[in-house]
């Protein structure tokens, strides 16, 4: 039982979750430790959809730390995501891409996210990558983009006024040849901008729906717009810091987007 279980709030509904998933970011701007990945899951574990390796962190570990990492994990009924890694390896040649297929599957890795902010992948590479990822057993997860050059560095973007056609093209592309989610990359819509394109995300929305979409929003402005602005069923992707802050604005148990209103109260007799 969790405590002061008689204030209401809106519960999340059980895993695995179709819609309002929450993925957190491991190891890459801080280090996240077994010790300290355990015991944020034994507090918030069931608030965590997917935990995802960021700037291909997994690849400075040892075999058997990412092997338990992603055992732990499972066991507490979160995916694990191999984060945008794959254009890296992709670098090296198709033989490398699909080693890495293999051993994802092995260290016991579910989902492989494809970006493609440091390299140029033809139409036609991008389905066949989409597909060979699935014919693995893995989910495919790839990543659209405002503006090219994203994924890891800071830069300003001009983005206003920017067309977004090739996002809604690029979704389509990937969930036709069998990706099951899409994450929509932040830099230029809601990082690194003057003005946020809340335009772009609303556009995607509506063609897309809420389920296959995921939206980056490791700022606090940010997740807050998201989910006061499209509900608590929007996915999204957070650092692993702001986990229950999170939570606590999908259950609304705190920071409503107006106040709660007048209360009186009645001394107990």
């Amino acid at each position: 039982m969790k405590a002061f279980s008689f204030v209401e709030i809106k519960e999340l509904p059980p895993k695995p979750r179709n819609l309002g998933l929450t993925e957190i970011r491991g190891s890459y701007y801080t280090v996240v430790t077994p010790t300290y990945l355990k015991e944020l899951l034994d507090i918030a574990g069931e608030y965590v959809d997917i935990f995802k390796y960021a700037g291909g962190s997994m690849r400075l570990h040892q075999v058997g730390i990412v092997k338990k990492i992603n055992s732990m994990l499972h066991d507490y009924g979160v995916e694990v995501s191999t984060g945008g890694f794959t254009e890296r390896v992709l670098v090296q040649g198709p033989e490398a891409f699909y080693m890495y297929l293999e051993e994802a599957k092995d260290l016991g890795f579910d989902i492989v996210e494809v970006s493609s902010g440091f390299i140029e992948i033809d139409e036609g590479d991008r389905i066949e990558i989409v597909k060979a990822i699935k014919k693995t057993g893995l989910k495919a997860k790839p990543e659209i983009t405002l503006v090219k050059g994203a994924g890891g560095g800071f830069e300003e973007w001009e983005t206003e006024g920017l067309p977004y056609e090739h996002m809604i093209r690029d979704a389509k592309l990937y969930l036709e040849a069998g990706a099951y989610m899409v994450m929509v990359e932040s830099e230029g819509i809601t990082e690194g901008v003057r003005k946020p394109r809340w335009d772009v995300v609303e556009a995607l929305i509506r063609e897309f729906g809420l389920e296959k979409l995921m939206f980056e929003a490791a700022e606090r402005p940010v997740f807050r717009w998201y989910i006061y602005t499209f509900g608590p069923h929007v996915n999204l992707f957070i650092d692993h810091s702001q986990i229950l802050e999170v939570t606590a604005l999908r259950t609304e148990l705190w920071a409503p987007k107006k106040p709660w209103g007048k209360v009186y109260f009645t001394k107990r007799p």
